[in-house]
Parts: structure tokens; sequence; C-alpha cells
């Protein structure tokens, strides 16, 4: 027995090697790609994605908050984000992870003022909040958050909500 538990985790193991190898090799490529779109060093920041109930909020930080340079560039490029998404235009993040990115779709089609995205300055960084009472676009939200973590690796993170008498918080 113990040699057949042994024996199917070997099994398992070997069989999300290729699962590991295709992520790397993807998180390769977008991190090539989002040089492209991204002013900022990948490898000097993180990216932090929060799911909330009405949407969630994307958080890019640099690693030392005492780099300016990239404090700065990641601001410039989330107030640009944040103007392009109010617009419609979801086109970057299209160029970096693909068109056929999980909630992408969705979030393309949605009309002006069905999600709400508000930029606001953080320490080290900066933050977009989107809302919708969309349950659609929500769900959208969230499967394009997940596209994201998956997809930027070590350069990004899950935040994880607090509740604060039903105020959201992150880490």
């Amino acid at each position: 027995m113990k040699t057949l538990v042994v024996s199917l985790s070997l099994f398992v193991a070997a069989l999300s090697l290729p699962a590991l190898a295709a992520d790397t090799q993807r998180q390769a490529e977008v991190a090539k790609l989002g040089a492209d779109v991204m002013p900022f060093s990948l490898k000097a920041t993180t990216h932090i994605f929060t799911k909330s109930a009405d949407g969630g909020t994307q958080r890019v930080v640099a690693r030392n908050a005492a780099d300016a340079q990239q404090v700065k560039l990641v601001r410039e490029h989330l107030r640009d984000i944040q103007a392009r998404f109010l617009k419609g235009d979801y086109s970057a993040p299209s160029h970096i992870h693909g068109a056929e990115m999980p909630g992408r779709a969705d979030l393309q089609a949605a009309r002006p003022g069905q999600v709400d995205i508000a930029y606001k300055d953080v320490k080290a960084g900066a933050e977009l909040t989107y809302r919708t009472a969309d349950a659609r676009l929500v769900a959208a939200l969230h499967q394009w958050f997940d596209a994201q973590l998956s997809d930027h690796g070590a350069d990004a993170m899950a935040g994880h909500m607090h509740h604060d008498h039903g105020a959201m918080t992150k880490p």
C-alpha cells in the first residue's frame, strides 16, 4: 500500500512538471511583452490583486519604496490605464496577456459607467479600485485578476480582504 501511495505521488508530480514549465514559459513571455506596455520594471515592482464583492483593487508598488523613479512610473502608468479603461480601451492588457484573456471580453463590452475605476496614490506606488453593481462584470474582474496573478508569477500576489464594517482594506 505504501509503495502504491509513493508511486501515485510521483506520478502526480510528474504530470505537474509540464504545467510548471508551461507556466514558467508563459510568465517569461508576459514579462517580455509587459516591457512594451509598462514603463516600470516588473522585477522592481509587485502587483497586488485584491478581490471584493463589487470588484476589486489592483495595486502596484515598488519593492524599494525609496526608488522614486519606479514609483513615478507606476503612478503614471496606472493613471493612463484608468483613463483608457474608463473609455473602454483594454488594448494594453490584451497586448501583454492576449485577446482571449479571461474576463477581458466582458470588460471590453461594458458600457461607460458600468465599472467605476478610482485611482489613488499609495506608499511606493498606486492603485486602481474597480467597482460595479453588475454581477457578470464582478465575475469578469475576478477572472481578469486571476489571469494576471497567473501570468505575472512571482511579480504578483493576491491581496486579502479584511472586513471592517463592510469596508475593504488591503494588507
